[in-house]
């Protein structure tokens, strides 16, 4: 299984694009897309290639669900191991 995070095209160069994902970047490969890519775009990104463009909107309503999940299961462990502490 995998998870497809919507990435932010920041440059393109022919074929080849960066993204950024919560600051991150990485280099993609764009020849697998049907669309022709622009800078500002979302796209999914698997195994180093965008396979599929995303609407700005759903992109960020994406993000913003994946970043409360993160949140929430860093608060858990921070929970959780603050309990550990404290069973000792």
């Amino acid at each position: 299984m995998c998870l497809a995070i919507p990435s932010r095209i920041v440059r393109i160069d022919d074929l080849r694009a960066i993204v950024d994902v919560y600051g991150a970047r990485r280099e993609i490969n764009l020849m697998l897309l049907n669309d022709n890519a622009e800078i500002g775009d979302y796209v999914l990104v698997h195994a180093g290639f965008a396979i599929q463009k995303v609407e700005r909107e759903a992109a960020q309503d994406a993000l913003r669900v994946i970043s409360t999940i993160i949140e929430e299961v860093e608060r858990e462990d921070r929970s959780e191991g603050s309990s550990d502490i404290h069973s000792g």
